[in-house]
C-alpha cells in the first residue's frame, strides 16, 4: 500500500460516487472495473462511510490491490489496482 497522497499512481480510470448509498458505490464499481485491464488503475471516490468496509473486501475477493485510502473532508478516496 502506498503510504502518502504524494506517491500516488497516475490512475487510468475514475469513478465519482458522491452522494450514493450502499449498495450503489460498489455495483458501479463492478461495472467500471470490467472495461479496465489488468494493473490499471481507477480511483475511486465516495461519501458513505460503508465504503469503509465495502471497498476493501471488494478488493480482497476479486483479487484487485487496494494501494491507498483516505478520509478528506467528509469523502473517501480509494486507489485500487486492478489484479
Amino acid at each position: 500500500m502506498v503510504d502518502s497522497a504524494d506517491s500516488l499512481p497516475a490512475c487510468h480510470a475514475e469513478l465519482d460516487t458522491t452522494g450514493l448509498y450502499c449498495p450503489e458505490p460498489i455495483m458501479l464499481m463492478h461495472n467500471k472495473v470490467r472495461d479496465m485491464q489488468e494493473g490499471e488503475v481507477l480511483r475511486v471516490v465516495a461519501t458513505d462511510p460503508a465504503t469503509t468496509r465495502d471497498v476493501p473486501k471488494f478488493c480482497g475477493f476479486l483479487g484487485h490491490e487496494l494501494i491507498f485510502h483516505c478520509e478528506q473532508d467528509s469523502r473517501y478516496l480509494y486507489y485500487i489496482r486492478l489484479g
